[in-house]
């Protein structure tokens, strides 16, 4: 079986990646970059993943977060709709994984959700989230805890990589909405995309 992943520099998404490797999933990662120092970090820990499953890593894919995601966000910003961010962050990454997924014969998405984690990870956000892909969507970390997912990342050595200093992300909201409708979300969805 063949997975597209979102991969960031973060402690989860490697592990996800991880877990469905080790299930025998051929995997092709793909990072939306935001800075130098973050994708430094996911080159470093994709060479990582790379020597425990060389034969089911693939190379890595990197979108240019500014080129695009940055509009989408900058007419949030003018609908003040700010809150939505994070939301249309992960829905956009998902429509631009299924669609490399496409292009790939990719038969799943992997991302490296764990419930209600953070704002875009409540089950009111992951199932807008969703509504992006037209291919599963694999959680296999979805019902985890935060002490059972470093664990895993001590042990592979994704860890401490994963925990060095970064850029934090630009277009975080102060307030992200933690519980979106679906008929909001339809509506701003309908505005941005229909005008570009």
């Amino acid at each position: 079986m063949k997975a597209v992943a979102l991969l960031s520099s973060g402690i989860d998404s490697p592990i996800a990646i991880y877990l469905m490797l080790k299930k025998g999933v051929e995997v092709t990662p793909i990072h939306f970059k935001q800075s130098e120092v973050n994708y430094k970090k996911v080159l470093r820990i994709w060479k990582r993943l790379k020597e425990i499953y060389p034969e089911r890593l693939n190379d890595l894919i990197v979108v240019d977060v500014y080129e695009y995601q940055a509009p989408v966000f900058q007419k949030l910003i003018e609908l003040k709709k700010e809150k939505w961010t994070c939301v249309f962050c992960k829905f956009t990454m998902i429509k631009k994984a299924c669609q490399i997924g496409h292009e790939l014969n990719a038969h799943a998405i992997i991302t490296g959700d764990s419930l209600g984690q953070v704002a875009s990870q409540t089950l009111d956000n992951l199932l807008i989230i969703s509504l992006a892909s037209d291919l599963p969507i694999l959680r296999p970390l979805i019902g985890m805890d935060k002490i059972e997912i470093e664990a895993i990342a001590k042990e592979i050595g994704t860890f401490e990589i994963s925990i060095e200093e970064e850029e934090p992300c630009k277009f975080v909201p102060k307030y992200p909405i933690v519980r979106g409708t679906l008929g909001e979300f339809r509506k701003i969805h309908k505005i941005i995309f229909d005008e570009r």
